[in-house]
């Protein structure tokens, strides 16, 4: 049987949000074993003096748990 967990992490950038995903992703998967998937559950940007600085996703991280 397999079993599977959900993480969440928030990551930014100040490129785009596609790149905050990846960099997420890519972060996430030194840590974490056996990376399935992941939700992008929230997008916001931060601004200042009118102009978009950085790209923040919280993402949902799923990971396969090892066999004991």
């Amino acid at each position: 049987m397999t079993v599977a967990r959900v993480t969440e992490i928030s990551t930014t950038s100040p490129k785009s949000f596609d790149d905050a995903v990846e960099q997420g992703i890519a972060r996430a998967s030194k840590t974490l074993r056996g990376v399935k998937s992941a939700w992008v559950k929230d997008m916001n940007v931060s601004v200042d003096n009118g102009k978009i600085t950085h790209y923040r996703v919280n993402l949902l991280v799923t990971f396969v748990l090892d066999d004991a």
